[in-house]
């Protein structure tokens, strides 16, 4: 648990932070977002509520692609920004899909993207045995665009791919991502227990931590 000392308390009344915007469309995110961050009071808002064009994602690297996502975002609305940059690394795929999980098969009309990812995925370990794999979440809130200290936090969950989809919850590659110590898919977890153990739910109580010490949002954190 994290409390601001009393002092920072004081501070705190003049920078509350009262909403963002989420730098991305996607309706799973925002869900997650939102049901993290609301017990906080911050209300978080999808910048296509904004019609925010979608940012340029051309790094190789989590936390490049979320900076430059935040900064897109806080530019084009001019309200404080948070980015996720996430997706699944699995090593015996040389670290594959990894930043581009969400475009890692190619799109076909009328096809959800997500069953192509999955497809592909295990169509691509069904020669392996070790289907080791790992979750990550960056993420990066900036207060404004061109904001000179970005906070960044970073989750990592342990897994594995498993070839037959399980569970209804979710999304992404969360059918058939396995959790060997709790015996089922992340896609099985009801919200509240995913947004405890998953790698978004890590990044997030990293940042408010983070927040909080800023001053940014108030009362403590666990």
């Amino acid at each position: 648990m994290t409390c601001l000392p009393t002092n920072a308390k004081k501070m705190v009344a003049n920078t509350q932070l009262s909403e963002l915007v989420l730098a991305s469309a996607n309706t799973g995110k925002l869900r997650e977002f939102d049901r993290l961050l609301l017990p906080i009071g911050v209300k978080v808002r999808s910048q296509s509520e904004f019609a925010v064009s979608p940012a340029d994602e051309p790094f190789d690297t989590f936390v490049e692609n979320a900076l430059a996502k935040a900064r897109h975002a806080s530019a084009q609305t001019g309200l404080p920004a948070l980015a996720d940059d996430s997706g699944i690394c699995v090593p015996v795929l040389g670290g594959a899909p990894g930043v581009r999980s969400a475009r890692y098969a190619q799109p076909q009309p009328g096809v959800d993207q997500d069953l192509l990812n999955n497809a592909k995925l295990v169509q691509a370990l069904a020669s392996f045995d070790d289907r080791r794999a790992y979750y990550v979440a960056v993420l990066v809130f900036v207060t404004r665009r061109d904001d000179p200290l970005p906070i960044i936090a970073q989750g990592l969950w342990m897994g594995e791919v498993r070839a037959d989809p399980r569970g209804d919850h979710g999304f992404g590659y969360d059918p058939h991502f396995w959790l060997p110590d709790l015996g089922v898919s992340a896609a099985e977890l009801d919200p509240a227990e995913k947004n405890r153990v998953s790698h978004r739910g890590q990044a997030m109580h990293s940042l408010i931590e983070q927040m909080s010490q800023r001053g940014l949002v108030s009362g403590c954190t666990h």
